[in-house]
């Protein structure tokens, strides 16, 4: 299975270059495709630059509605990194071009790792009417909502988790059925998968949330 390495956000770019670290590696010199959404209100790419300033290269690729990824943007790349953003909007324009990446080394950032699942959690506040997330941490959506995604890993990812408390919309998720296992990966902290094993690295937790008798078990 090709590495995966799923940062939960943070904006200490030291940090984010070391988790990083591990996908920079797999590149073995190659270039690295920067996969940015723009939702309108522009991008920063120093900043997206500068997580990967340890890459041979960059190359940087910015979609906005109606202009998604295609294979001809990553072809000859040694690995994709998708930045973060409106994770929705990630999901609508970088899943299309779900088979292009699925061979290719990839990392992703906060909205990036959230969609690197086969089924993502993208955002919402509400379950059937009842609050599960801060209102804050909504991304733009009312009720919780899962989308296919990249379908790299086989549990669905919320980030930011300690720091925008999103750990019970993840709850609510498995608890209902829409997902059947996932992690709250806190900022500064990364999931990293390969071949089916699972390591967590970083300041923080990537809480395990997965169903079990009566109820939802958080590890």
């Amino acid at each position: 299975m090709t590495l995966s390495v799923l940062v939960g956000g943070g904006r200490d770019e030291e940090q984010v270059r070391r988790l990083l670290a591990p996908f920079v590696a797999e590149l073995a010199g190659g270039e690295a495709a920067c996969v940015i959404v723009d939702d309108g209100e522009g991008v920063d790419l120093d900043r997206w630059r500068g997580v990967l300033a340890d890459a041979a290269g960059v190359r940087t690729i910015v979609l906005e509605e109606g202009r998604p990824l295609t294979a001809d943007d990553i072809a000859g790349a040694a690995g994709v990194f998708v930045a973060g953003g409106l994770t929705p909007l990630y999901a609508e324009l970088v899943v299309p071009a779900r088979d292009a990446l699925a061979a290719l080394p990839y990392a992703g950032f906060s909205a990036g790792a959230a969609i690197a699942a086969d089924r993502a959690i993208v955002g919402g506040w509400l379950l059937e009417g009842r609050q599960v997330a801060p209102e804050d941490a909504a991304e733009d959506l009312d009720e919780l909502a899962v989308v296919p995604g990249l379908g790299r890993i086989d549990f669905a990812v919320d980030v930011h988790a300690a720091q925008w408390g999103t750990l019970p919309r993840a709850v609510a998720a498995v608890r209902a059925g829409l997902v059947a296992e996932a992690r709250a990966v806190d900022e500064h902290t990364a999931v990293v998968v390969r071949d089916g094993a699972v390591e967590v690295v970083g300041a923080g937790a990537a809480l395990q949330v997965r169903r079990a008798e009566g109820g939802v078990l958080v590890s």
